[in-house]
């Protein structure tokens, strides 16, 4: 079973798990990875939420988040940062679900589209982003670890 705990970006399992993100996005990333740390209030409801991913049996096995960014063409618009499962608990599903209950939360708080950028040689990422619905959009910041932007078009609520 795979249960969701929000978390301040300060809190060292929080901490731990996004080091280990920057840790393995540099060791593949083909030139100079510019990571940036999160302060402790950069997912604060309403404007946002970090989640731990806990599986019954594996312990902490990742995190995600989603931030509320500039309003887009739509109305409300969140980010999604930080999406990372640990190698050994790859394959469980906890992605799927970590950007469906991702999604829950931004659509609680009247979004309107959920935004990511990413880097084409993340294919598993990709797929992922693709199975859950993110299509390719032109860039809306200027990530200098980025090379693909994406955004799922939630619709209104009624």
């Amino acid at each position: 079973m795979i249960t969701f705990r929000a978390a301040s970006p300060a809190d060292p399992d929080a901490h731990e798990l996004i080091l280990e993100y920057f840790a393995e996005r540099a060791a593949g990333f083909p030139g100079d990875y510019r990571p940036a740390l999160p302060g402790p209030d950069a997912f604060r409801a309403p404007d946002g939420v970090l989640l731990l991913i806990e599986h019954e049996e594996h312990g902490l096995i990742g995190c995600g988040a989603i931030r509320r960014i500039a309003d887009g063409p739509l109305g409300a618009r969140f980010e999604v940062k930080h999406v990372y499962t640990r190698p050994a608990a790859r394959g469980l599903g906890a992605g799927r679900l970590l950007m469906a209950e991702l999604e829950r939360r931004a659509r609680e708080w009247d979004a309107r589209e959920l935004v990511l950028d990413t880097h084409h040689t993340l294919e598993a990422a990709a797929a992922l982003y693709a199975r859950t619905g993110f299509a390719p959009i032109e860039a809306y910041n200027d990530n200098p670890n980025a090379t693909v932007w994406l955004r799922k078009i939630l619709p209104e609520q009624s």
